[in-house]
């Protein structure tokens, strides 16, 4: 027969804070689902593992009012693929896809159930979300998914029952068949038919019930059908009316709990409280009445607060009504039938639309307590067709955690619960029985009881004891107890109720800071109870659950400053060990941060941190997965920079282009220089555009000056000349008639004073075109050398900056601090050494020929005489070449041609080439055209 069938979420591809896909294992009226993160990449996806290889009947899919998906994707596989190799998708296989409404129709008021009849056999499915639905609530565009529930059977059973045995075909031919479909009394119910599935298996069970309540059913669910095997069928129908009377007793108490958790999201505690006595007392009436009638005999003792007085369960006028006798034994034989016949409870089936407008949390105040009304059309409805319970919040508040607890403990005495709790199992007995022998069996069955409340419970009373252990006690007793309540609170610390660990980390506070001094234990037992506590305290920084991550970090930090515990140097050690590569994100982010919070709070002396094993734990964090965990250890190394600088630099590689490559070590270096209170690369680059800037300003403001003069000169020139003719014109001449320019002196045009003029040597040459100028400066200007490892024409007197800051093979020169030139770095440890390079002079004093290595007049016109003069430097093989010239006035024939040449010849300005050639940029890098 087809039931329900567990499972576990094994991966998503991702989540909200607070809305986990774990949540989908749990079915309750109060559960939160799954959400996707806010601003998704479509599609999503969910892959679940469930309990044993089944073939699957049903899905049942619970969508979210708002967050829906408009098309979801299911797919099927026998084992579970390796995403991270390739080509391993085809292992799943698509069973098809459905549609989900928008939900335009009821405001996105109600939440659609959608079920989904298959017949596929395996033990891994997955589900695929594409784009949500567009409206106005759903702002981030997320997609969400409320409950998600699996119904088959395990995958062998079919093929079992098809096989006839024997004995069945004996039984058919005879009549004797015990699972006779025509039999009356077997007509409808799971016998009747093998593919016949429960209404306790479907989704919307869980979601209208009370868990507790669900629980009771199910187990008389079973009771039922062992009366109809034995043919008890008067106690059958008695339990088959209790049931049905316990569906509505669940379906009010699940509309309780929404109400409560609604009244504490809005911080309206006095109603919360008020839901929940109002709860207890409802609860407490049913299950008096169902222990009066004997329906509980034999299971475990139900919670029921004894301070509530038990009160009629129908209205005083009603001919069914109850009457309470809690005074009367429990009844030893059998009930008469019509006893229980009646009702436990007139109350109206109503159904549950969403209970809220978007944007507030509210719960259907229609509650009818009293009398049996009409029946309402929705009652006869199937579980497919029932709209479903839903809260809504407003946009930004914080997610609603089941395990929250609801009212102040303070205003009521522990033990609100009542009976005791369920004993304990031979595993229990046998993990737990050094902390039995101490503590008692009472108290540790309160601390491994599957009601919350016991849990918390247990450990409360714990405290107290703890609390009022007298001085005198032996120290032998004091450290079993100790050593006892260790374990129940590693136990309790790993427990998902956030109130139960809670309670864990008051208790274990209490024994650290109070009980061990108030008793003068030993620092081993201090020792042994942060060495239990700390490993599952670091599991829980990566729960799902931000609210337990924030407590867990903040009592971890906490305990790590306290007297007792700083001294022992335990919390840093578990803190530098390796991040995993399998662990969670929240559990690698937590580690850093929890890291760097301890590291300034405690420092690296005296406190369990060492700049080595900081180092190599930030080191390695660099290059985890997440980007988060990466910047925080980013974070992490700066800090350790600021305290010790050279150590944390012996852990890092070398500050070169090479590293700075990596975006990390680039802000880490870049860090270390804010730090230092250098400037940073970007810093410096910035400087250097600014100068160039500068630069070619002023150079620009030469020229136009320099032009100005050569005009200047030009005009005088001209007055000089046309004086000088007039003096010596024949009488005879017409006196307009003016004589040319002297032969000797050319006439230069103003606007081709540069043509044929190389701007670096001086020289003025016919052939000087764009093509000659090309070749001059390529193979013969004595002021110019190519670089032997980039081919680039460079001036000379710029050489070695060439080889330091702008070369190809920059990296491989280094700079000799004696003589200020390159040196191949291979060569550099031997050249410092041997100390053969004569010693360089400031360049106020002299200037550097890289060429003859010889130091020389300072100033830029020096490097012309001593590259082209005769007596300058012996190692310009270009000299050979090129035949010696005088400079600019001998080039030319007047005062313009000689200044022309000066002007030409500066070292550092930035002249143009009218007709192409080789332009000089900043760098003082020439590359031909």
């Amino acid at each position: 027969m087809p039931h329900k069938i567990g499972f576990v979420v094994v991966s998503s591809s991702g989540h909200e804070d607070g809305f986990s896909a774990r949540e989908l294992m749990i079915h309750a009226p109060t559960v939160s689902g799954w959400r996707s993160p806010r601003f998704c990449q479509f599609p999503q996806e969910i892959v679940l593992q469930m309990v044993e290889r089944c073939r699957i009947r049903k899905l049942q899919l619970l969508a979210h009012q708002y967050m829906i998906s408009s098309k979801i994707e299911f797919y099927i596989s026998e084992s579970l693929p390796d995403y991270f190799v390739p080509y391993q998708a085809e292992r799943f296989r698509r069973l098809g896809y459905v549609s989900l409404s928008d939900n335009e129709k009821t405001g996105c008021k109600a939440r659609e159930l959608k079920s989904v009849y298959v017949d596929a056999v395996g033990q891994f499915l997955k589900l695929i979300f594409h784009q949500n639905h567009a409206n106005k609530y759903n702002i981030y565009n997320q997609v969400a998914l409320v409950a998600i529930n699996i119904i088959g059977d395990p995958a062998d059973f079919g093929d079992e029952s098809n096989i006839t045995s024997r004995e069945k075909l004996i039984d058919h031919y005879l009549g004797h068949s015990p699972h006779n479909p025509e039999d009356p009394a077997l007509e409808g119910t799971y016998a009747g038919r093998s593919d016949y599935i429960s209404p306790l298996d479907d989704l919307a069970f869980d979601m209208y019930q009370d868990p507790e309540v669900a629980q009771i059913i199910r187990r008389l669910d079973e009771k039922k059908r062992e009366a109809v095997q034995k043919e008890r069928y008067d106690h059958a129908k008695k339990l088959k009316q209790a049931i049905a009377d316990l569906q509505k007793v669940g379906e009010r108490l699940g509309r309780y709990e929404v109400e409560k958790r609604c009244a504490v999201e809005k911080e309206d505690y006095d109603l919360a409280k008020e839901k929940k006595q109002q709860m207890a007392h409802y609860r407490a009436q049913v299950y008096e009445q169902l222990e009066l009638h004997g329906l509980l005999q034999g299971e475990p003792e139900m919670r029921r607060p004894l301070a509530l007085p038990l009160q009629p369960l129908a209205h005083p006028g009603s001919p069914h009504h109850w009457k309470p006798v809690s005074s009367l034994p429990r009844p030893e034989g059998p009930v008469a039938e019509e006893q229980f016949a009646n009702p436990v409870l007139q109350e109206k089936h109503s159904v549950y639309p969403l209970m809220s407008s978007p944007g507030h949390c509210a719960a259907d105040q229609s509650l009818p307590t009293t009398g049996r009304a009409p029946k309402n059309h929705a009652e006869v409805l199937p579980y497919d067709e029932r709209p479903l319970p839903a809260t809504r919040k407003q946009h930004g508040e914080a997610s609603m955690e089941p395990e929250v607890r609801e009212g102040d403990v303070s205003d009521a005495p522990r033990g609100g619960v009542s009976g005791e709790p369920e004993p304990l199992t031979e595993k229990a007995l046998r993990e737990a029985s050094s902390a039995i022998e101490v503590l008692g069996e009472t108290l540790v069955a309160g601390a491994y009881s599957k009601t919350w409340s016991y849990r918390e419970d247990a450990l409360l009373a714990l405290y107290k004891k703890l609390m009022e252990m007298p001085v005198e006690t032996p120290k032998e007793d004091l450290k079993n107890i100790l050593r006892a309540a260790v374990f129940l609170i590693r136990r309790a610390i790993k427990d998902i109720v956030t109130s139960v660990f809670q309670a864990s980390l008051k208790l274990l506070k209490m024994i650290i800071t109070q009980y061990i001094p108030k008793h003068k234990l030993s620092k081993l037992e201090t020792t042994h109870c942060v060495e239990r506590a700390v490993p599952a305290l670091l599991a829980r920084t990566g729960d799902s659950s931000a609210r337990l991550r924030v407590m867990a970090l903040n009592f971890i930090q906490e305990m790590a400053l306290f007297k007792e515990v700083r001294s022992l140097q335990i919390i840093p050690s578990y803190l530098v060990q390796p991040l995993k590569t399998n662990a969670s994100t929240h559990l690698a982010m937590s580690q850093v941060d929890l890291l760097a919070r301890l590291l300034r709070d405690l420092g690296t002396g005296s406190s369990g941190f060492t700049v080595d094993s900081v180092m190599k734990f930030a080191v390695g964090a660099l290059e985890h997965r997440v980007y988060e965990v990466r910047e925080m250890a980013v974070r992490v190394i700066l800090d350790m920079y600021k305290q010790h600088p050279a150590l944390t630099l012996e852990h890092l590689p070398p500050d070169d282009s090479s590293t700075r490559r990596n975006l990390l070590y680039k802000t880490i270096f870049e860090g270390f220089a804010k730090i230092d209170g250098r400037p940073t690369d970007a810093e410096i680059r910035a400087q250097k555009r600014a100068a160039t800037k500068e630069a070619e300003k002023q150079k620009k403001e030469e020229i136009k000056a320099l032009q100005g003069q050569l005009t200047a000169l030009k005009e005088i020139q001209a007055e000089v000349q046309e004086k000088e003719s007039d003096a010596v014109r024949p009488k005879n001449q017409e006196p307009q008639g003016r004589k040319a320019a002297p032969p000797d002196v050319p006439e230069i045009p103003d606007n081709h004073y540069l043509d044929y003029l190389c701007i670096f040597c001086g020289e003025r040459n016919e052939s000087f075109t764009e093509e000659g100028l090309d070749l001059h400066y390529w193979k013969h200007c004595l002021m110019l050398t190519r670089c032997d490892h980039c081919r680039q024409v460079v001036e000379i007197s710029s050489l070695t900056e060439h080889l330091l800051t702008e070369c190809d093979k920059m990296d491989e020169f280094g700079k000799c601090l004696r003589c200020s030139e390159a040196i191949p770095k291979a060569e550099l440890p031997r050249h410092v050494k041997t100390k053969e390079c004569s010693p360089a002079k400031s360049e106020k004093l002299a200037n550097r020929c890289p060429l003859c290595h010889e130091n020389f007049a300072p100033g830029e016109e020096a490097w012309k005489a001593h590259l082209m003069g005769s007596d300058g430097c012996t190692m310009n093989l270009r000299k050979t070449h090129v035949l010696h010239k005088a400079v600019a006035p001998q080039q030319g024939k007047g005062p313009v041609a000689a200044k022309l040449g000066n002007s030409g010849s500066r070292m550092g300005s930035k002249i143009p080439t009218p007709k192409g050639g080789l332009s000089k940029s900043s760098s003082r890098t020439y590359t031909r055209r």
